[in-house]
């Protein structure tokens, strides 16, 4: 396996938002309606501008078969907005609250700094986003098995944005995988820290839904 590959493999495994509190409530059934409400509002700040990243990377590329590649992963997660909508609105959040909210502190921050990463260059770009899609095929099983355990949420819609992800982010985390293989050894140590700024990101926006709806509501 590739070197960096391998490097942030693990990072991921160890960072992996699988083992953050508000997901092992999730896991356990210990939230309530209120709890994956305030997380369908936060999240959907990420879920929204994930096109916005996916496309400064294409920006950035020289090649064309490759720009190819990176629209058509633009396409797809353009297209996943409004499954995360339907669930939303499973949960008793309406789409013009989505659309209406805006964030503050640690969520704003953490989506922030995700954003910037894809616009630092094309190879930290490409670290910040694997370390973002490898692990969301395990994360959004994990979501749909919780749903339907503990919170009697099962419908087409409340699960289909987390069953599209099982599948797509196989696909993309293989693109962003082969890309890394390229990087040469001397941008290892600066793409494998945006890896990992990533996943500090994604762990900063999980404790933002925490201490929001789950520590200040308990």
């Amino acid at each position: 396996m590739n070197k960096l590959v391998f490097m942030i493999d693990q990072q991921v495994e160890k960072k992996s938002l699988l083992k953050h509190p508000f997901y092992k409530m999730w896991s356990n059934g210990e939230l309530s309606l209120d709890h994956l409400q305030g997380y369908s509002l936060e999240y959907f700040q990420l879920v929204k501008v994930v096109p916005e990243m996916v496309n400064n990377i294409k920006l950035m590329l020289q090649d064309p078969n490759l720009q190819n590649t990176i629209e058509e992963s633009h396409r797809e997660e353009s297209s996943h907005i409004e499954p995360w909508i339907r669930f939303a609105n499973s949960l008793g959040t309406p789409k013009q609250d989505l659309l209406n909210y805006v964030c503050d502190g640690n969520t704003r921050n953490a989506i922030s700094s995700i954003v910037q990463l894809t616009k630092k260059s094309v190879d930290e770009g490409v670290c910040a986003m694997y370390a973002y899609e490898m692990d969301l095929p395990n994360i959004s099983r994990s979501k749909i098995d919780g749903l339907r355990k503990f919170y009697n949420i099962s419908s087409v819609d409340s699960t289909r944005y987390f069953e599209i992800h099982q599948e797509a982010d196989i696909r993309h985390a293989e693109i962003w995988r082969r890309l890394i293989k390229n990087i040469p050894d001397h941008n290892h140590d600066i793409c494998f820290n945006a890896a990992a700024n990533s996943l500090d990101a994604q762990n900063l926006l999980l404790d933002a839904v925490y201490e929001k709806y789950v520590r200040h509501h308990n």
